[in-house]
C-alpha cells in the first residue's frame, strides 16, 4: 500500500514528511473555486466545506485501485461567518488583513482518505485566531516580504513566518494552523497499516 498526496501544499508536504510519513504527491484535477461555489450554494459551513473539499480532492485524483489517496483543504471564517477565500491579488491580500486586524477568525482543516473511489476516512479540525491591530505601514512592508509566499493559501499569511506577528492569540493546533490535522491523521495512517504502530 503507498500513500498519495492530492495537494501542492508545501506546507502540508513538509508537515508529512517531518513526522515520517512516506508518500509521493500527485494533482488533483479539479476545479476547486467551481466545486467550492457549488458546496457553498448546498449550505456549507465553513468547517464542512474544508472536509468536502478534501474529500472531493482525494476522490478526483487518478489512483490505483489499492492506494490511499489523501486529500487536504483549509478555509477561514470570521467572526461574522464570513468565510475568506485565497486572495486574488496583493491589493486583495491587504484588503482581507486589514478586515482581519484587531480581530478573530477561524482556519478549518480538512483531511480526508480515500481508497478506490471511496471516503474510509475524514476529519475536520479548527483553530482560533486573534489578528492584533495592523497600521499601513506595517501592513505593506508585510507584503513586500511575504505577498508571493502567501497568496496561494487562505487568510494572506503564513504563521511559520513572519506572519506570526500578526497574531496576539492562538488556540489549537499549529499543525491545523499549517493546513492538515496531522496528530488524528498520523494515529489514521497508524490504524491502516501504512505506518508503524
Amino acid at each position: 500500500m503507498s500513500l498519495l498526496l492530492a495537494s501542492k501544499s508545501a506546507a502540508r508536504q513538509a508537515m508529512l514528511a517531518a513526522a515520517g510519513v512516506e508518500f509521493v504527491t500527485i494533482d488533483a484535477p479539479l476545479d476547486e473555486e467551481v466545486v467550492k461555489r457549488e458546496l457553498r450554494a448546498d449550505g456549507l459551513d465553513a468547517a464542512a466545506l474544508a472536509i468536502a473539499l478534501a474529500e472531493r480532492k482525494a476522490i478526483s485524483a487518478d489512483a490505483a485501485a489499492d492506494a490511499w489517496v489523501l486529500g487536504a483543504d483549509q478555509t477561514l471564517e470570521l467572526a461574522d461567518g464570513t468565510m475568506l477565500d485565497k486572495p486574488a491579488s496583493r491589493e486583495d491580500a491587504k484588503a482581507q488583513l486589514r478586515r482581519m486586524a484587531g480581530e478573530a477568525h477561524q482556519l478549518h482543516s480538512g483531511a480526508a482518505l480515500v481508497q478506490a473511489g471511496a471516503v474510509r476516512w475524514r476529519h475536520v479540525a479548527s483553530v482560533a485566531l486573534k489578528m492584533r491591530p495592523l497600521s499601513d505601514a506595517f501592513l505593506a512592508d508585510y507584503l513586500d516580504q511575504e505577498y508571493e509566499a502567501v497568496r496561494w493559501g487562505v487568510g494572506g499569511y503564513r504563521i511559520e513566518g513572519p506572519g506570526a506577528q500578526l497574531f496576539t492569540a492562538i488556540e489549537g493546533s499549529h499543525f491545523v494552523i499549517l493546513g492538515l490535522p496531522l496528530l488524528p491523521l498520523l494515529a489514521e495512517l497508524r490504524a491502516i497499516g501504512l505506518m508503524a504502530s
